[in-house]
């Protein structure tokens, strides 16, 4: 039995977290942190955890959740993952973080991104970035995963194939993605109140998105020379799921069947990424860990579509998948409902 803490537990991940942990019999979730006052019950937190997990959730320090845990799922915010990770991993808990603290490789990059000073920056770099579709090789054996993001996992999964094959310029090329408010997570904020974003849609973060650093520094690795992009995100009033509209310029005469060619061999037995023949939607990914893709060539364009579900394939669904590498399970355990 591998015991799981959850730090952070009010969240959207998190909740999913928990409702896939729960169908590995040999996984037991014995620790959810919150600062909220009083020890609420997890099951008052996310009402539909009623009769499914008896859980106090408290307000842990990291001696107390490695006394209960053998791994911890990082759900905390940007910049606070870092006040208990490092002493998590010295007290033998291996981790996988939700939050963007290890993802990128420099400290001042972060600092421009994020605006915080780094308190570990030690690990960036070295920290596997963990998509398993593309890193899952060196995931196996680590103490500490970054996971990424949903915008970021849309995008790359959409690209790495025709960079790594080099059958698209490396610059130039614009991501148009919309999310689900669920995007933006649980905390009230004025722009995701049902009368501010319903019947409507707009971009945010256009030029300056956090995500964009993020796509670059993966996709250049991905691809061995430096990858540029324009990244403009999109609120679309819905619950969850994210469609990228990605233009790039290419370097080839290759057909859409050849395209799409090469995008299944390069996802050969990756059991969540679907190269597909249809127009990928929101809805055909819904509450699963699939991402579906395709791709299109028009007047000299190379147009490429991709869709998931923001709260799982975008976040904690791609979770347990490392949690599974780390742990010696199948990479599918939890995430195929019977």
């Amino acid at each position: 039995m591998i015991r799981v803490a959850i730090a952070g537990a009010t969240g959207y991940t998190a909740v999913e977290l928990i409702r896939i942990l729960l169908r590995n019999p040999e996984v037991q979730i014995t620790a959810a942190t919150t600062r909220q006052e009083g020890s609420p019950s997890i099951a008052s937190i996310h009402p539909s955890l009623t009769g499914r997990l008896d859980l106090t959730c408290e307000d842990l320090t990291p001696e107390q959740i490695a006394e209960r845990a053998d791994f911890c799922f990082c759900c905390l915010p940007h910049g606070a993952s870092t006040s208990i990770i490092p002493q998590l991993l010295d007290l033998g808990v291996r981790v996988v973080d939700l939050s963007a603290d290890y993802r990128l490789n420099d400290k001042d990059v972060y600092k421009t991104w994020y605006g915080l000073e780094h308190s570990d920056p030690a690990r960036l770099g070295p920290t596997v970035y963990g998509l398993p579709e593309i890193f899952g090789g060196d995931v196996v054996d680590k103490d500490l995963i970054a996971n990424p993001g949903c915008y970021t996992s849309t995008s790359i999964l959409a690209l790495a194939p025709l960079l790594a094959n080099k059958l698209v310029e490396p610059t130039g090329i614009i991501i148009d993605a919309k999310s689900g408010v669920s995007g933006a997570g649980r905390s009230p904020k004025l722009g995701t109140l049902y009368s501010e974003c319903n019947e409507s849609i707009s971009a945010y973060g256009v030029g300056g998105h956090r995500h964009m650093p993020e796509i670059e520094q993966v996709l250049s690795t991905i691809s061995g020379e430096d990858v540029d992009i324009v990244f403009t995100p999109h609120l679309v009033p819905m619950n969850r799921g994210i469609l990228a509209t990605i233009y790039a310029r290419p370097t080839t005469d290759a057909t859409d069947a050849e395209l799409l060619a090469v995008m299944r061999e390069f996802y050969e037995g990756k059991p969540f990424v679907k190269v597909v023949d249809h127009l990928p939607a929101t809805k055909h990914v819904t509450e699963t860990n699939y991402c579906h893709i395709t791709v299109r060539r028009t007047k000299g364009v190379i147009t490429i579509l991709s869709a998931l579900d923001n709260l799982i394939k975008g976040a904690s669904g791609v979770a347990v998948q490392n949690f599974n590498l780390m742990a010696g399970f199948p990479e599918t355990t939890g995430l195929i409902p019977a």
